[in-house]
């Protein structure tokens, strides 16, 4: 029996939404990360680029459990001696709150090649309003 590879013309992008009001970050960012990547498709294949377009809307209202508000730090380092940066994640959903859901579906994918292409397909939108055209809901 042969192995079926589809062709790069053969495969077809759908736009699918989520609503963050409606799960947990880690959750959410599972089931973002397996459409970006494909894993529901059939004829998934792990070397190519098969996923769909993700569109995550209400970010700022996204569910966390315990007390993560708290307690959970993002830290960034700019290189320089005395050059981190930690906020916690109750400041980091008041200014910018898609930072928290690309970083947590950028973390639940392999740290491939892929990853950065499968990254520009994830929208993500403060509210309910954007322009992009849904296919499925999820």
């Amino acid at each position: 029996m042969k192995t079926f590879l589809p062709k790069v013309s053969e495969i077809k992008r759908q736009w699918i939404e989520i609503d963050a009001t409606k799960h947990t970050l880690g959750r959410l960012a599972s089931a973002a990360a397996n459409f970006l990547r494909g894993k529901h498709k059939a004829v998934f294949t792990p070397h190519m680029d098969m996923g769909d377009f993700v569109v995550v809307i209400n970010a700022d209202k996204v569910k966390v459990t315990g007390r993560k508000l708290l307690q959970k730090e993002y830290i960034r380092f700019s290189g320089y001696p005395g050059g981190i940066k930690r906020e916690l994640m109750k400041d980091v959903i008041a200014k910018n709150p898609d930072r928290i859901i690309r970083e947590a579906v950028r973390n639940m994918l392999a740290p491939t090649r892929l990853r950065s292409t499968i990254l520009n397909r994830l929208k993500v939108v403060k509210g309910q309003a954007h322009n992009f055209k849904i296919d499925k809901k999820f």
